[in-house]
Formats: C-alpha cells, structure tokens, sequence
C-alpha cells in the first residue's frame, strides 16, 4: 500500500499516510471529514476520473489507514502533513477540496504556505471560519456542545457514532437518505479511527480559528453548504467563510445535511466538475431508493 512519510515538529514522531493516486491531468486533492477516511470520497471518483483529472485521497493521521500517533492533531501539523502529500506527489496547479474538517487543512495550508502550487479551493460542509461561540464570534456554537461530544466519545465512541452518523445524514423519522447498510458502513470507518485522533481531532476543529487563513485566500473558491447541515451550520461556517474569501462562489444546497456528498453526490459531482473544468455537468440520474441497487448494462462484472 502507498504511503507518504511524514513527522510531528515538536514530538518527532514519525507518522505513515496512506494515500491513493488515480488518473491524469489536473490534480485534485480531496481532504476527507471527521470522523471518516479518504473512503468517504468513493461517489465521487468516478466522476471526476471521467473528466480527466487526476484525483488524489489520502486518510488525516490517527485515521483510516494511516498511523495513529498521539500528537499532531493540531491544523499547523495537518497542514503539514497536506503539505508532505503535495510536495512527494510533486503536484502543481492543484485543486485542494476539504469536506467539513478538511476545510481547515486547505484554509490552514493556503494560509501558511500560500498558493504557488494551488490553483482553486474548494470548501463543502467546512468548519471555517471558526466554530466555537465567543465574544466576538457570537455566531459560533456553544462550547457545552462540544463538551459534551467529547464525554459521550468517551463514554461511548461506537454509541456516538451511530447518533452522529444520524444527524450527519439527516435521518429522522420521516427522511431516511441513506441505506442502513450505508449507515453502518460510515459508521465502522469512524469505529476504526484512533479514539485519541477522534477527540484530539474535535477539539482542533471546534477551536481552530481560521478566520485570518480565510482572509490570505486569493485565488477562485467554491463554497457548498447545506441549509439543513445540523452537524456544522450554514450560519456560522459557510455564510461567513463566503463572506471572507474575495473570489468565492457561494452555493446552498436546500434541504441538505452535512453528508451531503452522499445525499446530493449528483448535484455535487456537477458543481465540482463545473468549477473546476468548466466541462458540461453530468446527466444527472433520477433518485433511486437507497435500499436499490441498479447497476447500467455494460457494468463490468
């Protein structure tokens, strides 16, 4: 398996992150969300392999299949290690993507090593600017919140997951997005994620403030929030990232959820390809039950 080398400045551990590099052409980077793993980005691969980009996922350390140390956890160390991905990949003219955590580590990365190798960002469902509610950032979240994240974490990390993983998709009692088996599937990359990287990991993301990083971004930004996202909300994240970023596009998609990359992978497979290559959207597929699987004729089996 491909792995990257990389360190923790202070500790000097050495951290492993497995990468997977598929394609040609115009690198895309794609940072995937807590408490997930580049696996999360399977919906959309395809897609945009079909378009003729070069599509790089790699797991954030203490996840997926990366080392599990016990430092590091911080977003100047994360964008460190986006940074050992971009440099041993030798990548240029990069499209970085960050999904909910991951828009810290392309905020944070841009901000600390600007854009010579970066051409366009783009953020869905991300942290930025800055989660936790203060004085001066009243639109933030409650710490007792997050407080409490971290006490169920430890009371019951798999028990968490599964009420998460709920509210991420937005299953109730009468939407239900996602198969059962799809729910459990998330749920299990989460469960094998580092318990230590899990909470260290919540705590970086609910007490980064990036609104500073935002402000150094000078090149073409897509920004896609959902307006039903319960997990991070439009109101603190995407509004006021859009509104801080020069050259950004602002999109919202109604009646999303945070899991939107799943939940509306058609509309945002389109968006990216859109964005990125300017290329006609995909034909998008009418909704199918997610219980169904209904494979095209010339699938390869």
């Amino acid at each position: 398996m491909p792995y990257i080398q990389t360190k923790h400045t202070f500790s000097n551990e050495e951290v492993k992150l497995y990468y997977e590099d598929h394609g040609n052409g115009q690198p895309v980077v794609l940072i995937h969300g807590w408490p997930l793993s580049g696996e999360m980005w399977e919906y959309q691969l395809t897609p945009l392999l079909s378009k003729g980009l070069r599509c790089i996922t790699y797991d954030r350390r203490g996840f997926g299949k990366s080392s599990r140390p016990l430092h590091g956890y911080d977003y100047d160390t994360l964008a460190d290690d986006l940074k050992a991905i971009i440099d041993e990949l030798q990548l240029n003219d990069v499209i970085l993507v960050g999904f909910s955590m991951g828009g810290g580590e392309v905020a944070r990365y841009i901000s600390k090593y600007n854009t010579a190798k970066v051409s366009k960002a783009i953020f869905i469902s991300a942290v930025t600017p800055f989660m936790l509610k203060t004085d001066d950032n009243p639109e933030g979240v409650d710490e007792s919140v997050f407080t409490e994240m971290l006490q169920s974490m430890q009371n019951d990390r798999i028990g968490f997951l599964d009420s998460f993983g709920k509210q991420f998709f937005g299953i109730n009692l009468l939407n239900h997005p996602v198969s059962s088996p799809l729910l459990e599937y998330y749920r299990t990359i989460g469960s094998f994620a580092s318990p230590i990287a899990t909470q260290e990991c919540a705590k970086a993301f609910s007490q980064t403030d990036f609104r500073k990083d935002l402000q150094k971004i000078n090149i073409p930004t897509l920004i896609i929030h959902g307006d039903s996202d319960k997990t991070v909300p439009i109101d603190s994240s995407g509004k006021l990232t859009a509104g801080l970023i020069a050259d950004s596009e602002f999109i919202v998609y109604e009646n999303a959820p945070h899991g939107l990359f799943y939940t509306h992978r058609e509309q945002l497979n389109n968006d990216l390809i859109r964005f990125i290559t300017g290329a006609a959207p995909l034909e998008i597929i009418e909704d199918v039950p997610p219980d169904s699987v209904i494979l095209p004729s010339n699938y390869p089996i």
